[in-house]
């Protein structure tokens, strides 16, 4: 078959998600994202799609300000960030002083009863103070740094061009009508129900402050919930056996798209043993996508009792800490790979379980997330039965749904546990695509008094 038309097919089968990616080209790319040392977290370099140079961003005086360094060397870049802090800085307590001198002034006014207005900060401002509220609260432990990164996002990508010169007043029912309508051309109504989350933290708390009097009406919105969509077994097992047959072998994208659109290195070109390894790992111990990334040898103990399983002692994922056990299919591929990586050293109590090689723990996700979906590509297995798009965490609602499929007895209660979710989930999410048909035999079966009663 012709090389040229393979390659043409492949490149087609992965369109759509270029497309996505060049509608991001601007958006900060994740793993990119790097802290100044000894300056504050608002202060960062990041690289995007656009643009082959570090990019600097640093929130101050209500707004997020942006700048290219014009350079691909990172310390370079550092130096130039931190010029460019200290010139914030400088400008910044220029304006406060101005803004101070103003504010006294009107301050005489009010006392010789000659303004009637009531002084007030804007939206911006308003913004970083919740999110400074917010850091703390995070610093205490009430929430994870991730739901504050996700906040810093949303807050610098739409809230803040649109309304952070603005006074809170400005941000009325007919405003947030206008920002929902904008949204809704470009994300899902969930999506945009979050952005609207953000909005109210912000008037919320300028309400609380005495800078609005009260909160306004916000648009309803219906967010419409499409649960990822589980595999079946026959599914399953085609693309744990596609993984083993393109082990080795070169994703067919070609390096240049590759390079841009992911930033994937030239020696993380060709499909790892590690994809097939996390497939079956997933569905036999209800992890997360993200526990990928985190799971370490010294997390992992193997038992070997009546039953053989392994026990994880992961870090805590959405307030949930208890240790969760796996099926015994783990083990073998737990064994397989420490073998594997402990040819090269990598398998010490402080190495990853999946791509140690790799430091940058986001890119190793990526990694196996662009690998993965080559495989559902190839497989024509990348949207589910109702039109959902499968990844990687679609594995672990697989790994639910046959347990609730083909576990003897199990309880909602303990799989919820081990799973580290909630009954509710199970019911409205992973439950969800389970079909009465499915279960025929429980439906159909019957007690032994009842069997004698009925003959």
């Amino acid at each position: 078959m012709d090389m040229s038309f393979n390659f043409t097919v492949a490149c087609a089968a992965n369109d759509g998600l270029i497309k996505q990616h060049q509608r991001e080209r601007t958006v900060p790319i994740p793993q990119s994202i790097t802290p100044i040392p000894g300056y504050p977290d608002k202060l960062a370099l990041y690289k995007m799609a656009a643009s082959p140079f570090w990019q600097v961003r640093c929130w101050m005086m209500g707004r997020t300000h942006r700048r290219s360094t014009k350079t691909h060397n990172l310390k370079r870049a550092q130096q130039f960030a931190k010029a460019f802090f200290e010139e914030l800085v400088v400008y910044n307590t220029q304006t406060q002083a101005a803004l101070a001198a103003q504010e006294a002034q009107d301050d005489a006014l009010n006392a010789t009863g000659r303004m009637g207005k009531t002084k007030t900060r804007c939206f911006g401002d308003l913004a970083e103070l919740m999110f400074a509220n917010e850091q703390s609260r995070c610093d205490r432990g009430e929430f994870s740094r991730g739901s504050v990164q996700v906040l810093r996002n949303r807050l610098d990508v739409y809230v803040l061009p649109r309304w952070g010169q603005h006074m809170p007043q400005e941000v009325d029912f007919s405003a947030l009508l206008a920002f929902v309508q904008m949204l809704s051309a470009k994300m899902s109504s969930i999506t945009v129900s979050q952005y609207l989350v953000v909005v109210r933290k912000v008037l919320s708390y300028a309400v609380f402050v005495g800078s609005l009097a009260y909160l306004p009406e916000f648009p309803k919105i219906k967010v419409s919930t499409t649960s990822r969509g589980a595999f079946t077994p026959s599914e399953y097992w085609r693309i744990v056996r596609t993984a083993r047959q393109l082990r080795g072998q070169a994703h067919p994208q070609s390096r240049t798209v590759l390079r841009t659109n992911y930033k994937l290195r030239s020696q993380d070109l060709h499909m790892p043993p590690d994809v097939a390894w996390s497939m079956v790992f997933m569905v036999n111990s209800f992890i997360r996508p993200s526990d990928l990334k985190t799971l370490k040898h010294k997390h992992v103990e193997v038992v070997r009792h009546q039953n053989t399983y392994l026990r994880l002692t992961l870090p805590a994922t959405k307030k949930h800490d208890k240790p969760m056990v796996t099926l015994q299919p783990a083990v073998r591929v737990y064994e397989r790979l420490r073998a594997h990586h402990g040819l090269s050293g990598q398998a010490t109590p402080e190495d990853y379980l999946f791509l140690p090689h790799i430091k940058d723990r986001n890119y190793a996700l990526m990694v196996l997330s662009l690998h993965f979906n080559w495989i559902l590509r190839l497989t024509g297995l990348k949207q589910g039965a109702l039109g959902q798009d499968r990844s990687l965490y679609s594995l672990r609602h697989s790994s639910i749904t046959f347990r609730l499929l083909y576990g003897q007895g199990i309880d909602l209660l303990t799989l919820a546990r081990n799973a580290r979710t909630s009954v509710n989930v199970i019911n409205n999410h992973y439950a969800s695509t389970v079909s009465s048909e499915q279960n025929i035999g429980l439906l159909q079966s019957r007690r032994p008094q009842m069997s004698r009663a009925s003959g």
